[in-house]
């Protein structure tokens, strides 16, 4: 939906409800790929939406998205139009299962994960003139620790470490986690063990990583919890819908809801920062400098 298709008091009327409460923003990430990160960042936000939350997904990987894939839904804008000028970002929104509302962005596209700080600066406006009720961002990031990973991580509220029980896996996120921690200021990680397959292996490989983190870094972990292995969650992939909906009683389902509970419960801080126009203008300054440079 379109912003002109807003009548001026809905516009006033939503304007006024984003500006005057925070956005809990929730990066997913890892430190590589293949662990299921964008399977669990789809699920978390539909299983918010579910509790009654005004969820927003923004798929954040911008080279190689697949958010819209996964959730077997069809648009036919995505970012890069938004930041060609070619329509606003209300015309790129689609609505998935729960009113869940998503973000594409455009997949195989390589000038879309390097854009231009002018680029950066209408990607702002764009998100200003955001007209949806939102309490929860969720922001699918991409793999690894390319510089957009980085910059979205470091301007979340909390940042969710997807990470297999596989070496490169753990070794990958705890190299995301140093990296964020020593060179950006993140102190705090949600972890969740991905692909578990058998009882106790989630909690054990979080002690795993936390004995290391204590050890060599300054940082905060907490155990987001596990989700197992399930075939029907690899039916809902190929199936490309959630597995929450498609199959609420399988066991990875009601992991990814108890997940859903917990970030529910997630604080938000009080400041400029946890709404949405905001959390995207420090963005976008973490990546180009001051302010100044945006005018």
């Amino acid at each position: 939906m379109a912003n002109m298709n807003l009548s001026p008091d809905r516009v006033a009327e939503l304007a006024m409800l984003n500006a005057s409460r925070p956005v809990k923003v929730i990066a997913v990430t890892s430190g590589k790929g293949g662990v299921g990160k964008t399977t669990v960042a789809a699920n978390l936000a539909v299983s918010m939406a579910a509790l009654g939350r005004d969820v927003m997904l923004l798929d954040a990987d911008l080279g190689l998205a697949n958010v819209d894939v996964v959730l077997g839904l069809h648009s036919r804008f995505h970012l890069g139009h938004v930041i060609k000028g070619e329509c606003n970002l209300e015309d790129v929104i689609v609505t998935g299962p729960r009113g869940l509302q998503i973000i594409p962005a455009a997949s195989g596209i390589k000038h879309m994960a390097n854009l231009s700080p002018a680029e950066h600066a209408g990607l702002i406006r764009a998100f200003s003139d955001l007209y949806h009720r939102i309490d929860v961002l969720v922001v699918d990031t991409a793999a690894g620790i390319h510089e957009s990973v980085v910059t979205f991580s470091q301007t979340a509220h909390h940042v969710l470490v997807v990470v297999c029980d596989e070496p490169a896996s753990i070794t990958d996120a705890y190299g995301l986690i140093k990296v964020l921690s020593r060179d950006h200021g993140v102190q705090r990680f949600q972890v969740l063990a991905n692909q578990t397959r058998r009882s106790g292996e989630g909690a054990a490989l979080f002690q795993k990583i936390q004995r290391v983190c204590d050890r060599f870094l300054n940082v905060t972990l907490e155990f987001a919890g596990s989700v197992p292995s399930d075939d029907y969650l690899r039916r809902a992939v190929q199936r490309q819908t959630a597995v929450v909906e498609a199959y609420p009683a399988s066991i990875s389902s009601a992991a990814l809801k108890n997940l859903a509970i917990k970030a529910d419960k997630w604080s938000v801080p009080q400041a400029a920062r946890g709404h949405l126009e905001f959390f995207v203008e420090r963005m976008v300054g973490a990546r180009i400098g001051p302010a100044a440079e945006l005018q």
